[in-house]
């Protein structure tokens, strides 16, 4: 039987457990089209209805936007009812000249300019703003977001210093001594984040955005192991493989946020014809083959419709046979040893 969405996992060694399903928030920031505000709060709405009790964030999401928007739902709702998570490591601020200001990647948005800023100033600045922008007084997590080589090139070396030399870890782990925090987590979008910068700082959790996939398990071994050996938690945060695992191999197709490579089309559209053969959904797979793995708390799958949030709903509740799972495995297209639901 797939879990209740409901069913709750603890995270790391701390007082904090999570939904196994959850909503993020990067699309009602506006990534790839603009999201009308009353589709935006249809979209929470639509969570909140079908039993979603944890919404991840972050202060890049739509340039604050995305915090805006999820601080303007959830505070109205009981702060006990719900799990929030947001991230540290940019600060916001106005641009020089708004009128030329270009909010890229973002197709909507807000018009603040992002200062990256791992030390303990930049992270006690970036949690501040943060909890301005909710209207929310406290967050159970905070992330430190976007710390590898992709964001930072030949500066990742400064970064890594502000965070472990000036202060940024000392900053989360005081914010969570006194209880403002429950858990210190870091998003990483690679492979190779998550088996270097990741294990170089204390972390309850890893919110893996790409690295452990339906289409990719190539950290099974390396990266997912470590955070098994290290005590470290996961919430997985892009299921859909920015999307591959949602649209299919036919048409427009994005993966790492970006358009999908030839190798990439062809794997999805394996997976498919196991999918077809046995009458499961792609998207179904995909959001419950990560919970299987015992290092993962949580799943994140984004939305910026509320039909999106439905089908995501349905998605996990649907029953999947376990001839699905060896066949795919027979033919190639999952590790051969990669944990399964039962």
């Amino acid at each position: 039987m797939p879990l209740a969405a409901s069913t709750r996992r603890s995270v790391g060694a701390t007082d904090l457990s999570l939904p196994v399903l959850g909503l993020g928030t990067a699309h009602l920031g506006e990534l790839y089209g603009l999201v009308d505000e009353a589709v935006s709060r249809a979209t929470m709405q639509a969570a909140w209805d079908g039993g979603v009790r944890f919404y991840d964030t972050a202060p890049w999401y739509g340039r604050g936007l995305s915090e805006h928007r999820l601080g303007g739902f959830l505070r109205t709702l009981p702060r006990a009812d719900f799990v929030i998570t947001t991230k540290v490591g940019r600060t916001l601020r106005r641009p020089m000249d708004p009128a030329a200001f270009d909010r890229a990647p973002w197709t909507g948005g807000l018009n603040f300019e992002v200062d990256f800023d791992y030390s303990y100033d930049g992270v006690m600045r970036s949690y501040e703003q943060a909890l301005q922008r909710l209207a929310i007084d406290t967050v159970d997590a905070l992330v430190i977001h976007d710390l590898d080589a992709g964001f930072h090139g030949d500066d990742l070396a400064a970064r890594q210093a502000e965070l472990e030399e000036r202060g940024g870890v000392r900053a989360l782990q005081e914010l969570k001594a006194a209880g403002d925090i429950k858990a210190i987590g870091m998003g990483v979008n690679t492979d190779e984040a998550l088996e270097t910068v990741a294990s170089r700082v204390p972390l309850d959790f890893a919110l893996v955005a790409m690295p452990y996939t339906l289409l990719d398990q190539k950290s099974l071994h390396a990266g997912m192991q470590s955070c098994i050996d290290r005590g470290v938690s996961v919430i997985i945060g892009a299921p859909f493989a920015s999307g591959a695992l949602v649209t299919g191999s036919t048409g427009p197709m994005r993966y790492a946020y970006g358009a999908a490579p030839e190798a990439v089309r062809a794997k999805v559209a394996g997976i498919e014809r196991v999918c077809a053969a046995h009458g499961v959904s792609m998207a179904a797979a995909a959001l419950q083959f990560v919970l299987a793995h015992p290092a993962v708390a949580s799943v994140i799958p984004g939305a910026a419709r509320p039909e999106e949030v439905r089908e995501n709903l349905a998605s996990f509740a649907a029953p999947i046979p376990a001839a699905f799972w060896a066949d795919l495995k027979a033919e190639g297209l999952l590790v051969a040893d990669a944990p399964v639901p039962a």
